[in-house]
């Protein structure tokens, strides 16, 4: 039961992390106007945004950065936000 318990928690802190991450580049889009980002530029920052939030976040274990199908691996569900 414990570990059930432990399990449900730690999901919620991961998925409150990637909302959190989500929002984040959400309030950075605006142009150089002030105004928020439309249409194919707000896509275009969006997937620039995850992409260079989830980079930071893609170490292994030992401390080392993920290189080839880890990394790959680990892009590819940071950036779904899974």
């Amino acid at each position: 039961m414990k570990r059930i318990f432990l399990a449900a928690v730690i999901a919620t802190f991961a998925a409150g992390s990637a909302f959190a991450q989500d929002a984040s580049c959400e309030t950075k889009a605006v142009g150089k106007d002030g105004k928020p980002l439309a249409g194919a530029a707000k896509t275009s920052f969006m997937k620039k945004c995850m992409t260079d939030a989830c980079e930071t976040k893609a170490v292994g274990s030992d401390g080392k950065k993920l290189a080839g199908a880890a990394k790959t691996s680990f892009m590819k569900k940071c950036q779904s936000g899974a």
